[in-house]
């Protein structure tokens, strides 16, 4: 009897239990996780999990205080994931997720995979099959850029079979700890071509399995911009999912002659064993280039290839409807080249932009750790798939192209200690920030408020940033001020701390960085600083709502040949200390002593309101843990200034 034979039999008995159909569940090789050869310390299955320990996860979150991914959170995926292909492994968890196992054993048929794709790789892969009569609309899971492969995520695989959906997840090629049955064969291909003919592939074998009525595409981080790349290619997608995504993977390893080193590091990191044996020759060649900061132009060419940006001519051919969501403080892909992305799209689409970094909002959602409680960010990414895959009229018809949240506008309470009830210097959210709606991104700046940058501040001191600067405006002050600083040594000014991801996990859980800006050190920084804005800021508004890109041009030059500029936003409270609002770096090369060079920039798009009695701050250095230093020399200098006819200045977008 095949699969198809047998699932329809099974089906159709009113008489079987719910036990023996699950007793002849297909698989194509049986499912025994962990240990992995890579990863002697992996999470042990076998001890299960109880209440205490999903608490503790949700409580740490998806990343590690290391930035690695918590191994925790993929003790939690592979044990749900035990649980579901084992029926008798029931006893691993605790009553509410064993509760949610039950609830997805009840509507669908787990099983383990391994698809042969193409060109013979097998590719480790889990679907949900559901049992009642069909056909039934399918999406498609390519997992994230984890070691862990697709367990890691099995809550939400689970939660889209309970709305009715197949599942289908499976890992890239090349992803995973050696001797994880979530592994998958060959080598990690970027999101490159190999990638999108498996998806393709994965899309027939899908085909061929449960005849879905429909298909989508659902992914996050890595899995995300695979998604976009196949919808793009195979018009068999009808709608896609893209969290935590990349638009252009070029621009997000490299912007204005910056390397996002931190980044591309931590990805490296992330894919489960060394370089060697994880990419070809060809990839191993072009991350030596990066690390090297060599021939980056083929660098750059090679991330257009695996941009979904440069596909996106063929998702509006398709008319794929594409979902977006990432975080303002994004440290592995920066918020505006989702954005330059997302305008290029004339598809139905939608734009969510929530506080914190990478998978961080919808972290808890993906992994399970909060049965109980609603995740908006997961939430409003499956009824995006029930309006477009099943039909549902579910106000998704009526939403605005874009939604963001407005930075730390949520309301906080300290949490205590359990034991003495004293404060533990945390915080947590007690209300959700503001969201703000526009019907599409050329909405959200509705002004532009413009500051010169002045001389003030010799002997250290702070310069200032006047309203009525610009392009043709003359410093207020008159022309040919010059400030200096040293290069070469880091300051307080830092985008975020170190790993990365652990700061934006923090603000998302009501826990922003905190800012002293005197111990920014002014011999290796210039700062620039606003007077306190007023209770109305123009339009009955308070302070300063900053909404969508800043930009910045300074006029400067270097004692070295080369300089890195690193602008950083900040938004300063009465007692001196600030937040971030948003940065950039810009590296400008062939420079010549006493010589200007004019430089404009964007730093990353924010949504924030400066409350009034508040500052804004403008700090200028050479060097930040996020990027490459190459182009700074220590100990030399680079002055900036506002010649007549080149001025610096600030444009700060309102809205």
């Amino acid at each position: 009897m095949t699969d198809s034979q047998q699932l329809s039999a099974v089906a159709s008995s009113d008489q079987q239990s719910t036990r023996e159909k699950r007793v002849h569940v297909p698989q194509d090789t049986p499912f025994t996780p962990g240990p992995s050869d890579d990863f002697p310390g992996f999470p042990d299955v076998a001890a299960g999990l109880t209440a205490a320990d999903t608490a503790r996860i949700a409580a740490e979150g998806l990343w590690a205080a290391d930035g690695s991914v918590n191994p925790e959170a993929a003790r939690l995926g592979q044990t749900l994931a035990t649980a579901l292909l084992d029926e008798n492994a029931q006893d691993l968890l605790p009553a509410e997720l064993a509760a949610h196992v039950e609830e997805v054993r009840g509507v669908a048929w787990p099983a383990y995979h391994r698809i042969e794709v193409t060109d013979g790789t097998r590719l480790s892969a889990f679907s949900l099959r559901q049992l009642g009569p069909g056909p039934h609309p399918l999406v498609v899971f390519p997992a994230g850029w984890t070691p862990f492969g697709w367990p890691l995520f099995l809550w939400a695989y689970g939660a889209l079979a309970r709305r009715g959906y197949h599942v289908l997840a499976y890992t890239p090629r090349g992803l995973g700890y050696r001797g994880l049955p979530s592994t998958s064969e060959g080598f990690v291909d970027v999101a490159g071509p190999n990638d999108v003919s498996d998806g393709s592939d994965v899309v027939d074998f899908a085909v061929d399995r449960f005849g879905p009525s429909v298909i989508g595409f659902m992914g996050e981080s890595y899995g995300s911009g695979i998604s976009q790349l196949v919808a793009a290619h195979d018009q068999r997608v009808a709608a896609v999912v893209a969290l935590s995504t990349w638009g252009n993977l070029a621009t997000s390893m490299y912007d204005h002659r910056t390397r996002h080193t931190a980044a591309v590091k931590a990805l490296v990191g992330f894919t489960g064993g060394p370089v060697e044996e994880r990419f070809d020759a060809a990839n191993q060649e072009i991350l030596r280039k990066f690390d090297a900061n060599e021939d980056m132009e083929a660098v750059v060419d090679w991330g257009r290839r695996r941009a979904p940006e440069t596909y996106a001519h063929l998702t509006n051919r398709n008319g794929t409807p594409t979902f977006f969501s990432n975080t303002w403080h994004e440290s592995l892909f920066p918020v505006n080249q989702v954005l330059t992305t997302f305008e290029a799209l004339t598809v139905p689409k939608r734009l969510n932009l929530w506080i914190g970094d990478h998978a961080v909002p919808e972290g808890a959602g993906l992994i399970g750790t909060q049965p109980g409680l609603v995740n908006l960010p997961l939430a409003e990414a499956y009824a995006w798939l029930d309006h477009h895959l099943k039909g549902e009229r579910n106000g998704v018809e009526e939403w605005d192209r874009v939604c963001g949240q407005v930075m730390f506008t949520y309301r906080t309470e300290p949490v205590l200690d359990p034991g003495t009830g004293e404060p533990t210097g945390e915080n947590q959210v007690v209300e959700p920030a503001l969201r703000e709606s526009r019907a599409d991104w050329s909405e959200v700046t509705t002004a532009v408020e413009t500051f010169a940058l002045t001389g003030d501040g010799a002997g250290g001191g702070d310069g200032a940033l006047v309203t009525g600067g610009g392009e043709t405006t003359a410093p207020p002050e008159g022309a040919g001020w010059r400030r200096s600083f040293v290069a070469g040594v880091d300051t307080e000014a830092t985008a975020m701390d170190m790993p990365i991801m652990t700061t934006g996990q923090a603000e998302w859980a009501g826990n922003p960085k905190v800012y002293e800006t005197h111990k920014i050190d002014r011999r290796h920084a210039l700062v620039w600083t606003s007077e306190p804005f007023p209770a109305d800021g123009g339009a009955g508004v308070p302070g300063r709502r900053v909404r969508g890109i800043p930009r910045l041009r300074l006029t400067f030059r270097s004692t070295a040949p080369s300089a890195t500029l690193v602008a950083h936003l900040l938004d300063v409270a009465a007692d001196d200390t600030a937040r971030i609002i948003s940065h950039e770096p810009c590296t400008a090369y062939d420079l010549t002593p006493d010589e200007d060079t004019t430089a404009t920039w964007n730093l990353q798009a924010a949504a924030y309101d400066i409350p009034a009695g508040h500052r804004l701050m403008l700090v200028v250095d050479s060097m930040d843990p996020l990027y490459g230093d190459e182009a700074t020399v220590t100990w030399t200098q680079t002055t900036i200034g506002s010649p007549d006819g080149l001025p610096s200045f600030l444009e700060l977008p309102l809205g």
